[in-house]
C-alpha cells in the first residue's frame, strides 16, 4: 500500500494528514474551512484517494494559511506515497463538465513543479471562501507533489460550479496518473531512469 502521514505544526497551522493512494475514496476531512472540506471530499472521492484530514488554523486573521498549508501537505503527502514511482502510468488528464463549466486538467509526475493555472473564477468569494485561495492550494500542492499540473477552464459562470469543477478533474487526472501499469511494474517511467 502506497500510503504517507504527515505532521505539519507551524506558527499558524496544525495539520495531521494520512493520505492511501489505493484506497476507496473515503474521507474525514476537518480543515476548519467548511468550502475546502467539500473540495477535498470530492478530490478523495473522484480520486479513489482515502483521506484524513484535520487542522488547527488562523482561521480567525482568514483562510489563506489553512489552505495553502493544507495543498503543501497533502502534496507532500503524494510525493512521499508515490516513493521511487515505480511502475505508475506517470501521465493522467480529465476534461470535466460541472454543470455548465468544463474544465481540462493534464498531470505530469515528473519530478518538476510546475502549475499552469487558467481559472477564470467570476466572484470574489464562495460563502465566506476567497477564490484567490484556489491557486494558492494549487501551488503548494504542486511544489511539493514535485509534478507538473495544468487547470484549464474553458467555460463556465458559476464560481462554485468552476472550483469544484477543478478538483474533480485534477482528482480524476491524479488517479490516471498514479495507477500502477501492470505490464511495466518494475519500471521507472522514463528514458532517465529516475522521476
Amino acid at each position: 500500500m502506497r500510503i504517507s502521514e504527515i505532521k505539519r505544526k507551524t506558527a499558524e497551522t496544525d495539520i495531521e494528514l494520512t493520505l492511501n493512494l489505493d484506497g476507496t475514496g473515503k474521507s474525514e476531512i476537518n480543515s476548519g474551512c467548511g468550502f475546502l472540506d467539500h473540495m477535498l471530499t470530492l478530490f478523495a472521492k473522484h480520486g479513489r484517494f482515502d483521506l484524513a484530514l484535520t487542522c488547527k488554523g488562523d482561521v480567525e486573521v482568514d483562510d489563506h494559511h489553512t489552505v495553502e498549508d493544507i495543498g503543501i501537505a497533502l502534496g507532500t503527502a503524494f510525493s512521499e506515497a508515490l516513493g521511487d514511482k515505480r511502475g505508475i502510468i506517470r501521465y493522467g488528464n480529465m476534461i470535466l463538465p460541472m454543470d455548465e463549466a468544463l474544465v481540462l486538467s493534464a498531470v505530469d509526475i515528473s519530478g518538476r513543479s510546475y502549475l499552469g493555472y487558467d481559472l477564470r473564477i467570476p466572484s470574489q468569494k464562495v460563502g465566506n471562501f476567497d477564490t484567490e485561495l484556489v491557486e494558492e492550494f494549487w501551488l503548494g500542492f504542486t511544489r511539493c507533489a514535485k509534478i507538473t499540473l495544468h487547470i484549464k477552464q474553458f467555460c463556465g459562470t458559476n464560481s462554485h460550479h468552476i472550483i469544484e469543477g477543478a478538483f474533480k478533474s485534477v482528482a480524476h487526472s491524479l488517479c490516471d496518473a498514479v495507477a500502477i501499469d501492470p505490464k511495466f511494474a518494475d519500471e521507472i517511467p522514463s528514458t532517465k531512469g529516475v522521476l
